[in-house]
């Protein structure tokens, strides 16, 4: 070993002379290393629950949507399955279903509610969509050819006090021109479903009916909006939509998942980075602290010092047994933070019922939040990225301290010894 490490070391774990200052300087150091220790923990945890939240949004959403969205110039497509058949072959595509997007009213004694109506093929929407899982009362499949019923997200559902097998009437908002006037088109729907998401853009303003149905509402023919895609990998969807096009007979509208709710992605990730800058702070701040740690240390060993630079010892040399001494503190800080920041993130589901029971107040809401439990996604990259610049910042605040004990003057040191 290395004289610099050995000393470093010995320096760092040596017992505490009476009536120096060796006492304050190792509780300083206690509070840098439990500083970076608390403050690494929280980064970990705090970016975790943030990736669970991000990954939580994106499996909601792209429950009820889709990956890849192909519709007509028009919202009108006259041959889906042609189309359907082409964009199959291509090797990340693994399901489609056609769709039908068109506005509507829904009423229900005198309760009137605005509504996204979606035409869907039950079968093949099962797997593009995670509507069957999202079942409250009901089954998707309870959509028939011919038997106008409908499936209301949650909050609509509530806000026209209707429940399953109950009636509603849909206007649509292409008329009837008659010789009088334009007579709105009505048709009553018998409510066969209702499905709860957990995204209120979904719960309060969609409602599902079956394709036929859609077609003959609202006039279309054998005609659709167009298709929606489930693919292999949902972070490839930019990718496979800018791939599509030798697989599509016509001119299709493509958009993607990423493209068409990338306002909550991109708030949930300016919110991660502001978090990451904030508690990285108590990171820095921490490790600053070994500054002052290093600096009453250095004046504290400056006969040692003196003497070895007096037996050879070069002023790097000098320079690296603080730099030892002041990355050991951050180090071990370093690796309490990781291991009781894993072990938090790991284990919120009993952390905060333990939190809430001691408290005595409620920190989780389920009803707010439609989610069990605090969701966690530790990733490696955001560990790895944390304990760099922990590591960063520990080894900076050393340098300068480090740097002041290599210029110390051995005749000056010892003068008064």
């Amino acid at each position: 070993m290395k004289y610099e490490l050995l000393i470093g070391l010995r320096y760092t774990r040596s017992k505490r002379r009476a009536g120096s200052g060796n006492r304050f300087i190792s509780f300083i150091s206690m509070v840098s290393m439990f500083g970076i220790a608390l403050g690494v923990a929280a980064l970990i945890t705090v970016l975790s629950v943030m990736n669970g939240f991000q990954e939580e949004l994106r499996t909601r959403i792209l429950g009820v949507a889709s990956h890849i969205q192909l519709s007509g110039m028009d919202d009108q497509l006259a041959d889906w399955q042609q189309v359907a058949d082409g964009v199959a072959k291509h090797p990340d595509v693994r399901a489609v279903a056609p769709y039908i997007n068109e506005q509507g009213m829904l009423s229900f004694d005198a309760q009137v509610r605005g509504a996204v109506i979606r035409g869907i093929l039950p079968d093949a929407e099962d797997k593009v969509a995670d509507f069957a899982k999202y079942m409250k009362s009901g089954r998707l499949d309870a959509l028939q050819p011919g038997g106008f019923g409908i499936i209301l997200g949650a909050e609509l559902a509530r806000a026209l006090r209707v429940y399953t097998g109950d009636k509603v009437t849909l206007i649509a908002p292409q008329g009837l021109v008659t010789p009088a006037a334009l007579v709105p088109r009505l048709k009553q729907f018998t409510v066969v479903g209702i499905f709860e998401a957990g995204m209120q853009e979904f719960d309060a303003g969609l409602a599902l009916i079956h394709l036929a149905d859609a077609q003959v509402l609202y006039r279309m023919g054998e005609n659709v909006s167009g298709v929606r895609l489930k693919i292999d990998e949902l972070f490839a969807a930019p990718r496979v939509s800018r791939e599509l096009g030798p697989y599509l007979p016509t001119e299709l509208y493509v958009t993607d998942w990423t493209r068409s709710h990338a306002n909550f992605f991109r708030a949930v990730a300016i919110e991660k980075n502001m978090m990451f800058i904030i508690l990285s702070l108590i990171v820095a701040v921490a490790a600053f602290n070994i500054v002052s740690t290093l600096v009453m240390a250095v004046r504290d060993k400056q006969a040692d010092i003196a003497i070895l630079r007096t037996l050879g010892a070069s002023p790097r040399s000098v320079m690296a047994i603080f730099i030892v001494q002041g990355l050991l503190i951050g180090v071990v800080g370093l690796a309490l933070g990781v291991v009781g920041g894993l072990l938090l993130a790991g284990n919120l589901d009993v952390v905060i019922p333990a939190l809430e029971k001691l408290l005595g107040t409620t920190l989780w809401s389920k009803e707010v939040y439609y989610i069990s439990e605090l969701p966690s996604k530790v990733l490696a990259s955001d560990v790895v990225s944390i304990v760099a610049i922990a590591f960063g910042l520990t080894l900076v605040s050393t340098l300068y301290p480090s740097w002041r004990a290599s210029r110390i003057n051995p005749a000056e040191a010892l003068r008064y010894e």
